[in-house]
């Protein structure tokens, strides 16, 4: 029941708008507006609009009995200051962009939650974009994106649209890619190699004595480069014999524990004395695992098995499983910390950071 850790190095809310303070109100504005605004806010403080801007902006700019009558004004009004008007006076709109594949993959969780809570400390928040496996809606997304001009943003991948690619380049915004490597960043990256994990993950295995190996991977680009150096390593040390490629089993991603049933079901069809399967996600492991159980095959035994994410349940799989660990709180504090510096004026002296990986070695392998 040992867990051994290998590591790779050994190896915006929206808000009701008012427009300048100092324009004359148009007659039956707030009610045609549908919000309150700060010149409401003034009226009910029984001070001038641009004095409530002062309270809200800079309060050490007004006396302590003006600032607790806005505040208290604002507190009865409910109002929302319009933070995209003061962006646009101070060339800041205090949002950072993330753009993950999918919202629903686990695997990405730690690195949003790090981001979310690192940026916040900073006074940032985070606008969270969905991008999809296909690339198909990324180029749009950051298309917008850059329109509301956000302080940074932090993607996860390389950036491989030669378009969206030059508009960011164009735009000026400190741009983090994530969960990859390439000597060409956009700007600045935070990730680790894919390739680099599948050859360690072969190695791994082949050292354990398994000659028999199969893959259950997603059909995404970076899932897809981990299996390819997989089945590419395990060929050189001699664990693939034949002229047949080493068998693979392809799905759909976002990944899921039903798939990786099917996936073993399928493999073992064509090579039923399998003895390794890595995956490219701990959910089709897990699926593996539970298809594997219930054919009355010995896990680990008979069949070795190998994820990828270390999610939160993989320690508590009884066996427990093996898997590959991508520290994601680090990754999210690095990009955090780089769009931080970038945005105070600050040099980022080190632009490409490999933060590596680790094989947490349990039971299932």
């Amino acid at each position: 029941m040992s867990e051994n850790r290998l590591s790779s190095s050994e190896f915006p809310a929206a808000s009701h708008q008012d427009g300048d303070a100092a324009s004359p109100r148009r007659r039956g504005s707030r009610k045609s507006a549908g919000g309150v605004t700060l010149r409401d806010v003034a009226q009910l403080a029984g001070v001038a609009p641009i004095t409530a801007s002062r309270a809200l902006n800079t309060p050490s700019a007004v006396s302590p009995k003006v600032l607790q009558k806005v505040r208290e004004a604002v507190e009865k009004t409910g109002y929302v200051p319009n933070l995209l008007a003061g962006g646009l006076a101070s060339n800041k709109s205090r949002l950072v962009a993330v753009v993950v594949p999918t919202v629903i993959g686990p695997v990405f969780q730690e690195i949003v939650h790090t981001l979310t809570e690192t940026l916040a400390a900073a006074g940032y928040q985070v606008m969270l974009g969905q991008s999809g496996y296909e690339n198909s809606r990324e180029d749009a997304l950051l298309e917008a994106i850059i329109g509301r001009r956000p302080d940074g943003v932090v993607l996860t991948g390389i950036m491989r649209s030669a378009e969206a690619r030059k508009r960011l380049l164009a735009s000026g915004i400190p741009v983090v890619e994530t969960w990859d490597l390439t000597p060409t960043p956009i700007d600045m990256l935070v990730g680790f190699s894919h390739e680099a994990i599948g050859r360690e993950v072969a190695r791994y295995l082949h050292q354990r004595g398994r000659k028999k190996v199969a893959v259950v991977g997603g059909r995404d680009e970076r899932s897809q480069r981990r299996m390819n150096a997989f089945a590419q390593e395990c060929v050189a040390l001699g664990m693939h014999e034949g002229r047949a490629p080493l068998p693979m089993h392809h799905v759909t991603a976002p990944t899921t524990l039903g798939q990786g049933r099917q996936g073993l079901a399928e493999l073992l069809q064509a090579q039923p004395d399998l003895d390794a399967i890595f995956c490219s996600s701990d959910l089709l492991a897990l699926g593996v695992m539970i298809e594997a159980q219930s054919r009355g095959i010995a896990i680990p035994e008979q069949l070795a098995v190998v994820g990828f994410g270390d999610l939160e349940f993989s320690r508590d799989l009884q066996p427990r499983l093996t898997t590959v660990r991508i520290d994601g709180t680090g990754i999210g504090q690095r990009a955090a910390r780089f769009i931080i510096d970038r945005a105070a004026g600050i040099e980022v002296a080190e632009r490409v950071v490999d933060v590596g990986f680790s094989i947490i070695a349990r039971d299932s392998a």
